[in-house]
């Protein structure tokens, strides 16, 4: 197992450290697939290795929006909550790659909280860094014009070509295809960016 890459690991004891690799699950699963859906009871807990998973939020009115993104080296808050609390998950993740990683089950997941110090400032640490993500969202959509939420998404890859579609974008802002390519064509009048086919590219005075 490669848990090494993760920050409480190393600081676990030995006996944590067996304890955690007896009664992880690995798993693999491929890109598009919904590990659980808004509304679900999680019984297990998602530690991601490789790959990246989206976690977003639909209304009663089929919008999406999108919370955050599920990085290697971190674990769901979204379905840890879920499972600690038996509570409904409050969000659906989607795989956008293939991911490898495990499964952790919920009452080793609480044996472990209550054994490891590090490992319990490891969940506080990710919940602070998603809820202080889903603050920014919710004081994009209040004060942020569209646009401008564009260009942070697409500066935010670090890339200046970003492999993307205009779908994949409206899904990612919680808007329309049709607004979002309406919004791209006047970013490339500008000469912000340049259009191709299944990918956008930043102009370099965009980038900064």
């Amino acid at each position: 197992m490669e848990l090494e890459t993760f920050s409480f690991y190393q600081s676990l004891s030995t006996q944590n450290r067996q304890f955690l690799q007896s009664v992880l699950k690995p798993i693999a699963i491929p890109k598009s697939s919904v590990l659980f859906f808004q509304g679900d009871y999680c019984q297990d807990i998602l530690i991601l290795q490789k790959g990246e998973v989206r976690l977003y939020l639909q209304g009663d009115d089929a919008d999406i929006i999108t919370l955050y993104h599920l990085h290697p080296g971190e674990q769901c808050i979204v379905n840890t909550s879920s499972a600690i609390s038996t509570s409904t998950a409050i969000a659906t993740a989607e795989t956008l790659s293939d991911i490898e990683g495990w499964l952790l089950p919920k009452e080793s997941a609480k044996t472990l909280m209550m054994q490891s110090e590090d490992y319990r400032n490891f969940i506080f640490s990710l919940f602070t860094i998603k809820l202080s993500s889903l603050a920014e969202i919710i004081e994009d959509i209040k004060f942020t014009r569209l646009e401008d939420r564009l260009l942070k998404t697409l500066k935010k890859t670090g890339k200046s070509k970003i492999t993307t579609t205009h779908e994949a974008l409206a899904i990612e802002l919680g808007s329309s295809r049709v607004v979002i390519s309406r919004i791209l064509k006047k970013l490339e009048s500008e000469n912000k960016v340049t259009l191709h086919r299944g990918m956008i590219e930043l102009l370099n005075h965009t980038v900064k």
